[in-house]
């Protein structure tokens, strides 16, 4: 494209045309069929700016490029009517791109493009009224794979946590066991301790349906807790201990792990303290009963309660405390909150009374929006007690999985086949929830992400596998067998090609995941390498071959396959086995 461009400027410049043409304006575009190049640079977009004919301008830029040494063009060109075809040095580009991976080793796809940038990221953010689900998974590997993804590119990222452990939600569990715990614990009765919570948090739901009186106590309890009654006190302790600790052993079952928490309940008071604040300078206004407002004409909607007569505060009152606080201990240049898309108007508000109460850095939060997940049954409703459960699902994706480890082979290590389904499972999970663009819904089909076969993650830990143990073969009978000169002019097969492309677009691949925070182009790589390399792998004899040169080459290409798996696999959270 460099190339192209310069050529084009000194076109102009030679035939005294005015203007400029950008670099960003020269297109680059692949070929609908092999025979016709490996690239294609239209010239119709030019044809205004230098006053010429496509088909004119193609010839003369051809002609420009075949004036030039072979050694600043890598490859050779031709004209077809108004478009410049580039046939790359195959050879060349090959044993560039594969001294380039071999190198780099783990390095390779990593950049310094975000460099000395700050970046927190809050993701998770359960309540401790109930144990993650389904969309809290979803979250987790949202989360978890942007940070790495980020930090692959040379962010400096913080992970954090907001830990909803207040509100009448909360105080809806409490009111139930109450009313029907008799002072029971999750030890006593055998159940994981968030579980045993969230149990309570479905018989309110029950309850309540045949009681009125029952969202009169709990919202009489929240102002108990916020008057700091030592009963009520005492109950939420013992049950947010409960809630959180069986979160943590799902965060350590799932590979999640946070460098801050922050609980609502020690930040909510400093967000009421922001809108007094702003009250007194006339950003907000107070009404005739007490209710305290912000009046958001400015951006187009509606006004919006920030703290409510009786002086209780909202969702929206304990994000200000809470960012604020995220600012004043760790002064980030960009802070992404990764929440599904039924709060884009929840983040808009909340980033625009921040701006109104003077923040400069209001400007650098960003809503990373994502699309529902359900299963295919439908959707989940946690007050009814159908929300798919997290642990639940993990469970049923290893049990899956061991059951295909069995079929598959006969295996009498039943630690080892532990070990292997429960990463399996994490592959299986991880993939699936990313494979999909963030902001589109999804359904999770539990039974399709665990096969072995199709765009899952259990069939990419198969490719890596299958590759990792040729290449363990090969190690082992290679002194003695395997004698060959690695010879890049010999992979000559469109495979092959292919291949080499996939490796060497990996950092582009990466760069533009950091960019658009979307994992799934990290997802989308690896299924189109496996693809090919599952193709190529069952048309071509690697190890089986009489050509030794020939085996030495492809198994080089083969190393550069894995060692790029590897790296890839990290980004999105999924294992990799050397053998299944």
């Amino acid at each position: 494209m460099n190339i192209i461009h310069t050529a084009l400027t000194d076109i102009m410049a030679e035939e005294g045309l005015e203007g400029e043409l950008s670099f960003e304006e020269v297109v680059a575009e692949q070929p609908p069929k092999p025979e016709m190049g490996d690239l294609a640079f239209p010239m119709f977009v030019y044809s205004k700016i230098l006053k010429q004919a496509p088909q004119v301008l193609a010839q003369k830029v051809a002609e420009k490029l075949e004036g030039m040494e072979k050694s600043e063009v890598p490859g050779t060109v031709s004209q077809a009517g108004g478009y410049l075809n580039v046939f790359i040095d195959r050879s060349g580009v090959i044993e560039e791109t594969l001294i380039t991976v071999f190198s780099l080793g783990e390095e390779y796809g990593k950049s310094k493009d975000f460099s000395g940038k700050k970046i927190m990221v809050e993701f998770s953010c359960p309540n401790t009224n109930k144990p993650l689900h389904l969309g809290h998974l979803r979250n987790d590997a949202l989360g978890e794979s942007i940070t790495n993804i980020l930090k692959s590119c040379g962010g400096d990222v913080r992970k954090v946590n907001l830990i909803n452990d207040r509100g009448v939600h909360i105080c809806k569990s409490m009111l139930a066991y109450q009313q029907f715990g008799e002072n029971s614990d999750p030890a006593d009765e055998g159940i994981k301790s968030d579980h045993f919570v969230g149990d309570y948090y479905v018989k309110y739901d029950q309850w309540a349906k045949e009681d009125p009186s029952a969202e009169t106590k709990a919202q009489d309890m929240l102002k108990l807790w916020e008057r700091g009654d030592e009963t009520v006190t005492a109950l939420w302790k013992k049950m947010n201990g409960w809630a959180i600790s069986g979160i943590e052993e799902t965060y350590e079952r799932t590979g999640i792990h946070f460098d801050q928490y922050y609980f609502e309940s020690e930040t909510y008071k400093l967000g009421k303290d922001e809108v007094v604040k702003g009250l007194e300078q006339g950003a907000f206004y107070r009404d005739g009963e007490g209710t305290v407002w912000v009046d958001l004409e400015d951006i187009d909607l509606d006004k919006k309660v920030l703290l409510r007569k009786d002086g209780t505060s909202l969702y929206l009152t304990q994000d200000l405390g809470t960012a604020i606080s995220r600012y004043a201990d760790w002064p980030f240049d960009r802070l992404i909150y990764v929440v599904g898309s039924e709060q884009q108007y929840h983040f808009t508000v909340l980033f625009h009374v921040l701006k109104k109460l003077g923040y400069s850095w209001a400007k650098d939060l960003y809503h990373l929006s994502y699309g529902m997940v359900n299963l295919p049954e439908g959707k989940m409703k946690s007050r009814e007690g159908t929300v798919v459960d997290a642990d639940d699902l993990i469970e049923e994706l290893q049990v899956l999985a061991e059951k295909e480890i069995r079929e598959k082979e006969r295996v009498d290590d039943e630690e080892k086949i532990t070990q292997t389904a429960s990463a399996i499972a994490l592959g299986a999970l991880n993939y699936y929830l990313l494979r999909i663009n963030p902001s589109k819904d999804m359904i999770f089909n539990p039974k399709e992400s665990i096969s072995f076969n199709g765009e899952t993650g259990p069939y990419l830990q198969y490719v890596g596998a299958r590759i990792s143990s040729m290449l363990l073969k090969y190690d082992k009978k290679k002194d003695d067998h395997f004698k060959g000169t690695f010879n890049p002019e010999l992979l000559t097969a469109p495979e092959e090609w292919e291949l080499v492309k996939l490796l060497s677009e990996y950092p582009n691949i990466v760069m533009q995941a950091a960019e658009k925070l979307d994992p799934s182009r990290i997802a989308g790589f690896l299924y189109d390498i496996a693809k090919v390399y599952s193709r190529y792998y069952h048309d071509y004899p690697i190890l089986h071959n009489e050509n030794e040169d020939l085996v030495e080459t492809r198994v080089q290409l083969c190393r550069a396959i894995v060692s790029v798996l590897r790296n890839a696999f990290l980004l999105i959270g999924i294992p990799f086995l050397s053998a299944m």
